[in-house]
């Protein structure tokens, strides 16, 4: 029967680990809480060793504790972090979103700094600082740099946080076989900068319950022998893994079987991995999709999307993983804008009514189980010291991740 005004706002009748209160999602207070106690903390992908190839090639980084990074590979053909400000007087050293430079050089004052962060010039050094000051003095801030899990570069700006390794633990064991085969590489990069918090993103990216708005996916996957036998496994730290299925592309009238695979996947075969606060594996077919969240305020995400096949491609291969890619996840596609859509309609109710939200389906931790969305508010609730249900209660304490 429909709410009044009192019984729309009533918590419902479910545990608080069931529902999240919607000021999760509209807090300016949370989400600097959210900036200082998750993603300054966390490790995130900042993009892929492919993308910074050669040496001295960097890539600059909008991180999503509202820190600017530069990612440079350096003489050495080491992949290291920095922040993308001169320490003379913080002006923004890098301007270009990518490039190729021996030195990144500052346009105000030309200090310049190599691949490994040390500044290697400052006109007129002893004139104007004599031996108060010199060149180590001018070094950038490092920030903590790990390639893995498929030749991602993964940034902490917590000097103190636990080994990549440790953080991801064994949430993609089941996908390393065919990531670490062989060298992969980025073939499309999207960014899009959707109206919704980031949260929501990920939110979709841990349920199937949603594929019912997918007709492709309804007809190729949910019809499919052991579509409701996929179970989801939680991780520590927030992670978590859906079952993998073998997906029947024919059965969508113009759509075929994929020609090619990734190393150690069965042919069609759909491999996905959430990983917290913001990430997403998603290995379907002929080719990797990579999404990485930043929030740019409670109201507004920008989500990167990567497709990546493999490093060896021919030209002909390449272009059959991106006729692949493309036809799920390019803007023209059978998936990818149905979800923005999706997400962007639970942006347009954010702070206009908009009530708990209930994430209380328990199907023994099979498809349509919202386990995934439930796990990620639990670990979510242990860094902001925080209950999602209840967020500004009394007693509420942080705790170390």
């Amino acid at each position: 029967m429909p709410h009044d005004a009192l019984s729309w706002q009533r918590t419902p009748a479910v545990p608080p680990t069931h529902f999240v209160d919607p000021a999760v999602y509209t807090s300016e207070t949370i989400l600097a809480e959210e900036r200082e106690k998750i993603f300054a903390r966390a490790w995130v992908i900042a993009c892929h060793e492919s993308e910074v190839p050669e040496r001295h090639d960097y890539r600059t980084y909008r991180h999503p504790a509202n820190k600017n990074l530069v990612v440079v590979r350096g003489e050495d053909g080491t992949i290291r972090a920095f922040y993308n400000i001169c320490p003379h007087r913080g002006n923004t050293l890098v301007y270009n979103p990518a490039g190729n430079a021996k030195n990144l050089l500052c346009i105000f004052h030309s200090f310049a700094f190599n691949g490994r962060g040390e500044c290697v010039a400052i006109p007129r050094e002893q004139a104007g600082y004599q031996d108060r000051l010199c060149k180590s003095d001018f070094g950038l801030r490092a920030v903590r740099t790990e390639v893995g899990f498929g030749g991602f570069v993964f940034v902490n700006l917590d000097d103190g946080a636990m080994p990549l390794l440790d953080f991801i633990g064994a949430a993609l064991d089941g996908m390393l076989p065919s990531l670490e085969a062989e060298p992969l590489e980025v073939f499309t990069y999207h960014r899009a900068v959707v109206q919704t918090n980031f949260k929501l993103w990920h939110d979709t990216n841990s349920e199937f319950y949603h594929d019912y708005m997918h007709y492709h996916n309804r007809q190729t996957s949910m019809a499919q022998p052991g579509y409701f036998t996929r179970r989801y496994t939680a991780f520590p730290h927030g992670h978590a893994q859906v079952g993998d299925q073998v997906v029947k592309y024919e059965a969508y009238e113009g759509f075929a079987s994929r020609a090619l695979s990734f190393p150690h996947m069965v042919r069609d075969g759909w491999k996905m991995v959430d990983l917290f606060p913001g990430m997403t594996y998603n290995l379907r077919g002929s080719s990797l999709r990579i999404d990485t969240a930043v929030p740019l305020s409670p109201f507004e995400t920008a989500i990167e999307f990567r497709g990546l096949g493999l490093l060896r491609d021919t030209p002909e291969e390449r272009a059959l993983r991106e006729r692949d890619y493309n036809t799920i996840w390019g803007p023209f596609g059978r998936n990818l804008h149905e979800d923005l859509l999706g997400v962007t309609g639970q942006g347009r109710s954010l702070g206009r009514g908009q009530t708990y939200m209930v994430q209380a389906r328990e199907e023994d931790n099979f498809i349509h189980d919202e386990i995934g969305m439930r796990h990620f508010y639990a670990e979510w609730g242990r860094w902001m010291g925080r209950s999602a249900s209840a967020p500004f209660a009394r007693g509420n304490g942080a705790v170390r991740a």
